[in-house]
């Protein structure tokens, strides 16, 4: 099945949990999407391995840098009916507060499409989504439609 195949037949039966098939490495971290209210959540499950300072505990921020990167293409493959997958421009990530050994949750925002450009920001917390536990805003190159050739 093609990614635009897959895209659509996930849009169809309303299941964007089956996005995550399509990036390996989030399977790999513990990173899928949950469709929780009427959103569309980046969750990623803690395990061991997400440890940066096992002195706190806290999780390495790379992983949450992963957690946030990935919903944001997320919401881009749910939103922006891109062709491919969309490939990262830039990302800034504000590390706001230590993140504890439990689950993490994101939120993705598209916040600006253009033809070939969209700008995405993204909120992570833990139990309480008021207090995120970090923020990002990044640029993604997406494709909308085939090129001919």
């Amino acid at each position: 099945m093609t990614l635009v195949e897959l895209i659509a037949d996930a849009k169809v039966r309303g299941e964007p949990e089956r996005l995550s098939e399509l990036i390996p490495y989030c399977r790999w971290m513990g990173i899928s999407v949950k469709h929780l209210a009427g959103e569309l959540l980046g969750l990623m499950t803690y395990s061991d391995m997400l440890i940066g300072n096992a002195a706190l505990p806290a999780l390495h921020g790379g992983t949450l840098g992963a957690l946030m990167e990935s919903t944001a293409i997320f919401q881009l493959l749910w939103d922006a009916e891109t062709v491919v997958l969309p490939k990262t421009i830039d990302i800034t990530v504000d590390y706001l507060r230590s993140g504890r050994p439990v689950d993490s949750w994101a939120k993705a925002i598209l916040t600006r499409q253009g033809r070939r450009v969209a700008n995405v920001r993204v909120e992570a917390w833990q139990e309480d989504r008021a207090r995120p536990i970090a923020i990002a805003h990044g640029h993604f190159l997406i494709l909308p439609e085939a090129v001919p050739g």
